[in-house]
Parts: C-alpha cells; structure tokens; sequence
C-alpha cells in the first residue's frame, strides 16, 4: 500500500502537505512515493496558464494568501511566503533526479524549509546545494547530480514525470494518488484533503462508499479543538444553485452548536454577484476539465463523507432568484429550515425549484405556504439585491461563505470544506492571518 505525492517546490500548500504526509502513511503501514513534476507543465497541458493564482479576482486571491497562513497555523507547520514567489524550481527538481531516489525525502524537505521556512533563492545553485549538505547528502554525490541536472536525460525524465501526472488527471499540487491492493487508485486533491487520504488507506473507497466508521461532520476536529468563548454568529452566506452550499448547508448547523454559535443564513443572487466582481456565471463551467472532472466527482465524495444524499440534478445551472426572494423575505427563525427544503429539493430530489408551484409546495410542506407568494414582492425583490450587496462588500466571493464578527475586520472563510475553520473562529480562535 502506498500514496503517491505529486509535488513542485514552488507550491505552498504542497509543502504543508509534504509536513504531514509521510506521518498519516506510516500510521496506516503505508509507504510515501514522491512524484516530483513541474507544475508550469501541468497548468500550461491542463489550460491553466499560469496557474489559477494568476487569473483570480482580488476578493478571492486576498482569501487564498490568508488560507494557506491559516492551514500553516492549524497544522503548527512554519511559513513565510518569500519575496521572490514563485521561483522558478525547475533546476532543484532536476538536482532532486540526479540523486538516489532513496535520499529523496530528507532533500525534499530541506529544500522545501529553504523556500517556505527561510525565504531563500532556490534557484540558485549554491542554496540548492546547502540544502542537500543539510540533508546529509556527501560532497560527490552532490557534484553527481548537479551534473545530472545538466544532462538531456535528467531533463526528459522530469519532462515524462509531468506528462505522467496529468495522464493521470493531476491538474495542481499536492496530488495525492493512494493505491491499494485490490482497489482502484484514488487521486486527492490539496493538503485539506488529508482526512481523507488517511480514510482511503485505512481501507474507505472515497467513489463508492462511506469512510470506515461510518459517516464524518464537518463539526469534527478542528472544532474540537477551539475552546469556546462568548458566543457569536456565523453568517452563512448561500444561493440554492450551488451544490457547495447545499453540501454546506447540510454541515452547518451542527458546525454552530459545536462552536457554542447561531447560523444567521444570507440568501444571496450568486450570479449578480459574479458580474459584479467579474466571475464566469458558472464557475465549474470555466475550470480546466481535468479540475472540472475532479471537483464534479467530489461532490458525490463529500456527500459520502458526511453521509448526506446528493444527486446532481438534471436541470443545471438552475434560476433560483425567485426561491431566493421568498427565502429574503422569510423570518430568520424560519429561514434555515426553509432554505434547507428548497436545498434538498433542487440537490437531492431534482425538483425544478424556479417553478412557482415547486416554490409553493415546497413552502407549504414546511409550514410556511403563505412566504411562496413573496417571490414578487419588491420587498423582497429589495431585500435580496440589499443581501447580495453586503456580500459584496463583506468580501464574498462565492459560496458557501462563512463570515464571523470579530472586534475588527469579520473572518472570512469559502468553501464547504473551510467549515471548521469557521467553527473553530466562532468558537474563538483569531487567526494571525486575518
């Protein structure tokens, strides 16, 4: 049994990932395959230019730098993003061939805490060349490889590991691939998905099964491990057309009463915030489609993960402006259980919730048949277009978000899979990277 890391120095979250990795797979009697590539190549075969760092709106990229300092904090892994990022990382991986692949892992991280832990330039060959001293690596077995570097069969190797990567739909970094005896192989996308890796050599199948031990929460861990404080809000920002925030609506609840916290769900219009901060309409329309491809099928991952249903719907992407007036216009005490039926209808019973009558009945099956006739009320015409507007200037920049009210600037955190992050910040951490 073993996992196979793909990696580039240049990425920050594969060297959080590299910190923990070899950790998870020896407690499940796992060997750790590094898979040195060159991330360019893979963004530049997968259409992702140069990389999806370069293409992302200030909302979002200001998100990114502060989560990669969040992860780096939980994980109790140092990082400093060097002035110089990115650097170019093509000679370290070159040198990194040349070796024995038996002193692999000890240069690795030597070269990764040169980057991420001191700042320093890789890609000069003097620092390439203190890293590997530091590793233990012996004076001509250094020469060896600098050597190496050189040759044309240095080159091409590391040019064929990078084709081998995104033949097996690696479209970033870290890529972990777990292979198991009998199973098929299982790619992991990101150092977040390190639960789950450790899942898949414990024996869980991530595409056909529920994780050993039964279903997990998104309540678990993280959250735990806050210590509770005064209590607060979590804003759960949402739109009914997501299924991030369907799956994160699934998980939130429980996220809250973990964290001693109240839910207060904001319906927004996902699309009008989209053309307002320039995002395509469809965000998984315009990812590269071996990322499309790979976030499509971990939808169906989470749902088994969490233990929650989930079919993606036949009519897709779905008008949800009426349903999200009505659920505008509806109290906040009974806003969180409406916008979960709606949720379930559209998510998990492939309604047509832009239908009036669809609206109506999943309204009246909750207790609330009289809010469906608010869709056309410009009180609630108002109240959405106020709603999204706050997004806006909350810095939401797609959804699930969740904010959290601190004495200064509100937390900020995306995604169903950020949900116990803000659990943990409802429950009283304040990250240093705010």
């Amino acid at each position: 049994m073993q996992v196979d890391v793909w990696f580039d120095f240049s990425c920050p979250y594969a060297y959080l990932a590299s910190e923990r990795i070899e950790a998870i797979a020896a407690a499940a009697g796992a060997r750790v395959v590094w898979q040195p590539m060159l991330l360019g190549g893979v963004f530049r075969a997968t259409r992702s230019d140069d990389g999806p760092m370069a293409t992302l709106g200030p909302a979002k990229a200001a998100h990114n730098a502060r989560d990669m300092h969040r992860w780096a904090e939980v994980l109790g892994v140092p990082l400093a993003i060097p002035p110089a990022h990115p650097m170019r990382t093509v000679r370290a991986l070159r040198v990194l061939l040349g070796l024995p692949e038996a002193a692999w892992p000890p240069v690795i991280h030597s070269i990764y805490a040169a980057y991420w832990q001191r700042g320093e330039d890789i890609t000069r060959d003097e620092v390439i060349d203190r890293a590997l001293a530091s590793a233990g690596i012996e004076d001509e077995v250094r020469s060896s490889a600098f050597a190496g570097a050189d040759t044309d069969a240095i080159k091409d190797e590391l040019r064929a590991r990078t084709d081998r990567a995104i033949g097996l739909g690696v479209f970033g970094a870290p890529a972990m691939i777990v292979r198991r005896d009998g199973a098929p192989p299982a790619l992991f996308w990101g150092q977040d998905r390190l639960d789950q890796v450790a899942a898949a050599l414990a024996g869980w199948d991530p595409d056909h099964a529920a994780p050993p031990g039964g279903p997990r929460s998104a309540a678990e861990g993280l959250v735990a491990a806050a210590s509770p404080t005064t209590p607060t809000t979590i804003d759960f920002w949402f739109d009914l057309a997501s299924p991030f925030a369907y799956l994160g609506a699934t998980q939130i609840e429980q996220v809250a009463a973990a964290a001693g916290a109240r839910v207060h769900w904001r319906p927004i219009l996902l699309g009008g915030l989209f053309r307002a901060i320039g995002t395509p309409d469809v965000p998984l329309f315009a990812m590269p489609e071996a990322k499309r491809r790979y976030a499509g099928g971990e939808l169906d991952r989470f749902a088994r993960w969490w233990g929650v249903p989930f079919t993606f719907p036949t009519r897709f992407p779905m008008r949800t402006v009426a349903a999200q007036r009505v659920l505008a216009a509806a109290p906040d005490d009974v806003r969180g259980a409406l916008a979960r039926a709606l949720f379930r209808a559209y998510w998990v019973e492939d309604r047509d919730i832009s239908r009036a009558d669809v609206i109506a009945e999943v309204c009246a099956a909750a207790g609330h048949a009289a809010l469906a006739a608010r869709a056309d009320d410009p009180a609630a015409k108002q109240a959405l277009i106020d709603e999204t507007s706050a997004a806006q200037q909350a810095g939401v920049f797609g959804v699930p978000t969740c904010t959290i009210p601190t004495d200064g600037a509100p937390l900020l955190f995306w995604g169903q899979d950020r949900l116990a992050l803000a659990g943990r910040a409802a429950a009283g951490w304040r990250p240093r990277a705010r």
